[in-house]
């Protein structure tokens, strides 16, 4: 239906939160939130102090906080920063006993020596006679023991511990790279290539160091002397091909202490009883500078300017949308419609990227950004490119939009176009059921200025005491249940603020009303929830939820004309700068439109289109189900949505497994569904009727919360197991397993798809989905789902690459190997389809393809900070964005592989939240017939023949609809909708 979809699901933006990469969201510092306790340090009585490391319990606040204020204590990480590394690379492993390291991240994240720094301290200090006393030693030979190496400490060098959020503050560690102006990069995981692999695991090699010997991608644990001098704790001389000793933390505070990058670099989750992964701590680094594990000739520098920035980018793609409406090519009522989409995508877009923003600033964490602006350049960046499409956008609605409405019979009118009839009639209505509900406020000494929920309608009321001759303000908030357009006569509608505006003498009796103006605010509504923290994290969320509606404001509307005292009045209450108030010509919040767009005109609309049952999955069409499971022994299907229905489809694999009485178990994740699912009543039915059923329900998807938390608890008064996911990381992956008894065996039945369970939005969210009855792809989501619902640790799959353990190495490794094919005169080429492509590592690595000839496309809908184009760098690349009646939704990945095509499929974005911070799957496609298809789709889509956006290296997009002859191009889903019809009546 529409490219970015409407509020209810919110994924279609599918944005990433800003909020997500301060350093108060839960996923970024799960790293090193009880870091504040430096493992080295001692006592008030001399004796070594024993920390959370060594005996294995959590340290206390007030402990925590006492170290980070006291200077004399340090951890040796931070000492080290200073020290020489030996000439000889050893193995070493940490004094503690326990397991635990002095540590805290400060050891070298990428695994190569760093330059020596010269001591601080000129003034050796004697010996320590004893390991007890040795806390204040600085002799700069090595320890004779594991207390001595760790308690060597000097009071006048001593740098004060630092956490993992005490860096995040100082904008040190930004875990998605967005904020960190730099290409983000996995501390402690090279882009080695993999010594050994399967399809979605990804294994670090150890790299040969100078001196020969081999060195893991961690760094152990070092102690360090108040002089700056490096002293092993324990030394052992590695050999030639020898890895050193695994390094096992004991508690929470160990695990922060000692880094063990996983196949992403990522810190393993302090306390997360999964053993799984948070989101990597990340290291700035100059743009365009070689990571360690570069391939040979993937060390050339890049230029600095290679990012674009992706708020500018995700303003064009609302743009590009805003084009829609302006298009007269477009049916009138879908123009409408898309009016309403832009107005709501800009809510979403303050709401959590501009709030972020703002928070990240107000605290000091924001750093440059990956496009080289700096936060108050992108404010500023924000600011004035939506004030621009606001004003573009209101005069596309009453210059164009409104009066071609009104000359098909549809009239969007204000109070005083109104017939006096029609007054006379809305005054009715007025009385009947709009004027109980309203609540005046008054503002005075005795009333304090109200608070004013974000995205709500408001008048800002002047009236005078006619006694007195004073001067009042009130405020009137719009009930949000009205009816946004009120009908007075057929086809004849009005803002229902007119009618109340209209009708303030009844709301002020005795009083003069002067002035009224309407104005609108919003908020800063992203969630943060302690993960980490919270007992329960349902009701922790519902919590948030409660807090959610009295975020900063980050926007105020008004309308044009409004008085300059009440607008003073409203910024000092709502205490909000000037340059976040947008005046545009009424009626505000046009994201009501979407009323008037389904009203019954279909000669307004895009010609209906019915989806029909896959061929694949039923030869004919019949009003009975095909029978899934028998259709599924036969072959795999490829599901392409809307085109082919999702209700005989998906919808009918979980109604069947739930009423078969040989199926034993569902698994089912749920991120986002409709509020009378289908889905959740068959899993309901299944688990009443005795079967196995696992829900995985993501309580956290964004707007979806409270919905979600109704679903859980739904779906376990039924006798569902449901569970949240893991601690620090969204589920965003889109499975279902059905294991099912067929004679003396079991065999599994899966579906992986692109887009959530949501039956209504299936009908114009274009996606992607895979059943399959193939056992490895069983297998393999029975491997995840018990990682999702219990403690295992599994890291390979046969056939999937999962976020975040796999899935970005795995797709840089294929895009690396076309580099290889194209080198070797084999077929190379990389083609792709995401909502947005932010991930600077995969960006980089995409470069790098073109920079050696290898062909690639991309296809997106959204956000893209890859730059096309640029000669030297980026000439083999082209980016195409395609919108329409329906929302580009799926993710594909294709590689030609020297003529061996590679195609995958899947949840997962190119961006840092995605690849970082969720569980998100892909699937090999394994049926050559579903590969072609496939890869004709993305050759289709990104062709020059096909009506397109065209991104260029300046970062803007420039429409292609017609041809040179002025004949319209292709448009892919008008096309493919037609061969669906073709196929249906070959079929009949």
């Amino acid at each position: 239906m529409s490219p970015e979809a409407q509020p209810q699901p919110s994924d279609p933006v599918d944005q990433e939160p800003v909020g997500a990469i301060e350093a108060s969201r839960p996923a970024d510092r799960e790293a090193g939130s009880d870091a504040g306790v430096p493992p080295g340090g001692a006592g008030r009585s001399g004796a070594p102090r024993r920390t959370a490391a060594r005996t294995g319990r959590r340290a206390a606040p007030g402990r925590a906080s006492a170290s980070l204020a006291n200077p004399a204590r340090r951890t040796s990480a931070a000492r080290a920063r200073g020290a020489a590394r030996p000439d000889t690379v050893s193995a070493e492993v940490p004094a503690d006993p326990a397991g635990a390291s002095d540590a805290s991240g400060a050891a070298d994240p990428t695994g190569t020596a760093k330059a020596a720094e010269p001591a601080k301290s000129a003034k050796p200090a004697k010996p320590a006679k004893t390991a007890k006393s040795a806390k204040t030693t600085t002799s700069t030979k090595p320890a004779k023991s594991a207390k001595s190496a760790k308690t060597a400490e000097s009071a006048k060098t001593a740098k004060t511990a630092k956490s993992v959020k005490s860096a995040k503050s100082a904008g040190t560690t930004e875990p998605d790279g967005e904020a960190a102006g730099k290409p983000a990069r996995d501390t402690g995981t090279p882009d080695a290539a993999p010594a050994d692999r399967v399809d979605g695991a990804v294994r670090p090699t150890r790299r040969a160091t100078g001196s020969g010997t081999t060195r893991p991608a961690a760094v152990s644990s070092r102690t360090v002397n108040s002089a700056g001098a490096t002293r092993a704790a324990r030394s052992v001389k590695a050999p030639t091909g020898a890895a050193a000793p695994p390094i096992k933390p004991s508690s929470r505070a160990a695990a922060v202490a000692v880094r063990r990058p996983g196949a992403n670099g990522a810190t393993p989750v302090n306390g997360g009883a999964h053993g799984e992964v948070a989101a990597p701590r990340r290291t700035p680094r100059p743009a365009g500078a070689a990571r360690a594990g570069d391939r040979p000739g993937e060390r050339e520098e890049l230029p600095d300017d290679r990012f674009l920035d992706r708020e500018r980018s995700w303003l064009g793609f609302n743009e590009r949308v805003l084009e829609l409406a302006e298009d007269p090519t477009t049916p009138l009522l879908e123009r409408a419609r898309f009016l309403g989409i832009f107005a709501g995508n800009l809510d979403e877009f303050f709401m959590v990227r501009v709030a972020g923003l703002k928070r990240r600033i107000a605290t000091g964490v924001a750093t440059r950004a990956a496009s080289g602006h700096q936060p108050r350049e992108v404010l500023e960046i924000i600011w004035n490119r939506t004030r621009e499409l606001m004003t573009r956008h209101a005069a596309c609605y009453h210059e164009r939009v409104a009066p071609e409405l009104a000359e098909q019979g549809i009239h969007l009118l204000r109070w005083p176009e109104l017939t006096e009839q029609e007054q006379t009639r809305l005054f009715s209505l007025f009385r009947r059921k709009i004027f109980p509900v309203l609540t005046p406020l008054a503002v005075d000494p005795a009333h304090p200025f109200p608070y004013i929920s974000g995205l709500s309608l408001n008048l800002a009321v002047v009236v005078r005491n006619p006694s007195t001759g004073h001067k009042h303000f009130a405020r009137v908030k719009v009930p949000p249940l009205l009816t946004r357009f009120q009908e007075v006569s057929p086809q004849r509608y009005v803002p229902v603020e007119d009618v109340i505006a209209a009708h303030l003498e009844e709301l002020f009796p005795g009083m003069e009303v002067l002035a009224h103006h309407h104005f609108r605010v919003t908020r800063n509504e992203d969630l943060e929830v302690e993960e980490d923290d919270a007992e329960n994290l349902l009701q922790a969320l519902e919590k948030e939820l409660l807090r959610r509606r009295f975020g900063p404001p980050v926007r105020l509307e008004v309308e044009e004309g409004i008085d300059p005292e009440v607008l003073d009045l409203l910024l000092r209450e709502l205490k909000i700068s000037g340059n976040e108030v947008y005046e545009v010509p009424g009626p505000l919040d046009l994201t009501g439109l979407s009323a008037i767009a389904d009203l019954d005109r279909p000669e307004l609309k895009y010609p209906k289109f019915i989806a029909g049952t896959h061929r694949d999955l039923a030869e004919v069409e019949s009003a009975s189900p095909p029978d899934i499971f028998a259709a599924l022994r036969e072959r795999d299907v490829l599901l392409h949505h809307p085109y082919d229905s999702f209700s005989t489809s998906v919808q009918a694999f979980v109604e069947q497994a739930a009423a078969d009485p040989d199926v034993l178990a569902i698994k089912q994740t749920l991120y986002r569904t409709s509020g009378d699912s289908p889905i959740v009543d068959a899993l309901i039915d299944a688990a009443e009727s005795g079967k196995q059923v696992l829900v995985l329900v993501e309580i956290k998807a964004r707007f979806d919360e409270q919905a979600n938390i109704k679903w859980a608890r739904k779906l376990v008064e039924a006798g569902c197991h449901v569970v949240y996911g893991l601690v620090g990381l969204k589920t965003h992956c889109k499975l279902s397993l059905v294991v099912r008894q067929e004679g003396d065996n079991l065999r599994r039945y899966a579906h992986i798809g692109t887009g959530n369970y949501h039956p209504k939005t299936a009908r114009f969210y274009e996606d992607l989905g895979l059943l399959t009855a193939d056992p490895e792809v069983g297998a393999d989501l029975s491997d995840l789902f018990n990682r999702l619902s219990g403690y295992s640790r599994r890291e390979t799959y046969r056939r999937l690459l999962v976020a975040p353990r796999s899935l970005r190495d795995g797709l840089i490794e294929r895009i690396r190997r076309e580099i290889v094919h194209h080198r070797a005169g084999r077929p190379a080429g990389v083609r792709i389809k995401v909502n947005s492509l932010v991930d600077e590592r995969v960006i980089d690595a995409l470069y790098r393809a073109s920079r050696a000839g290898v062909p690639v496309d991309v296809w997106v809908r959204g956000i893209c900070a890859l730059r096309p184009g640029v000669p030297g760098l980026s000439e083999n690349i082209r980016v195409r964005s395609v919108l329409g009646r329906f929302l580009e939704h799926s993710r594909v990945y294709a590689f030609a592989a020297g003529g061996e095509s590679e195609v995958w499929l899947g949840s997962a974005d190119l961006m840092h939240r995605n690849l970082d911070r969720r569980i998100e799957v892909l699937v090999r496609v394994a049926d050559p017939a579903h590969r072609s298809a496939l890869t004709r789709l993305l050759a289709t889509g990104t062709a020059d023949s096909t009506a397109s956006w065209h991104l260029g290296p300046d970062g803007e997009w420039t429409r292609h609809a017609v041809d040179a002859d002025g004949e319209p191009l292709r448009n892919i889903q008008e096309t493919l909708i037609e061969a669906r019809r073709k196929r249906r009546v070959g079929n009949a």
